[in-house]
């Protein structure tokens, strides 16, 4: 597996389906579990470990309310961490967010935006980081942001032709 997406609940599985459908379409392996770093460090520590041995080259980490996932995860392995932040009931996710960015110097994780379009932006970090050694991946990339914009034009003029 080249990418491990660690949520820290089940109810986190709504926010990375549409990163899981992103790395299936670049055809990224992956792996996904659900782990805690406050009611599961233990077992969290032990798949960090075991992807990093298994040869894995970058974690996404996505939690919520305290999200201390993602810098638990930092504080143990040598491979990058890409941290979501997800929005919750009280101050709809902005408490996971600074928890998730406010690392301290020394242990860097990458921060995505709040949510489902900050999983799906880290999918894609992941993909253009793996693109930087692959570049049948690169050029796949590549195609993708090509078509996002062959996407707006097919708008603007859609648009235009109702004026």
């Amino acid at each position: 597996m080249q990418v491990a997406i660690l949520i820290g609940s089940e109810s986190d599985f709504g926010v990375v389906e549409g990163a899981l459908e992103v790395l299936k379409e670049f055809e990224v392996p992956f792996m996904l579990e659900v782990t805690s770093a406050h009611r599961t460090p233990g077992r969290t520590l032990k798949l960090v470990r075991s992807f990093e041995e298994g040869g894995g080259e970058i974690i996404i980490a996505v939690a919520g309310k305290a999200a201390h996932l993602a810098g638990v995860v930092a504080a143990h392995t040598h491979l990058p961490v890409i941290g979501v932040p997800v929005g919750g009931a009280t101050v709809n996710g902005v408490d996971a967010l600074l928890s998730t960015v406010q690392m301290p110097e020394g242990v860097p994780v990458a921060c995505m935006g709040i949510g489902k379009s900050g999983a799906v932006n880290a999918a894609l970090l992941a993909v253009q980081m793996l693109g930087l050694k692959d570049e049948a991946l690169k050029e796949k990339f590549k195609d993708y942001r090509k078509g996002m914009a062959d996407q707006v034009e097919q708008s603007s003029k859609r648009i235009k032709e109702k004026l």
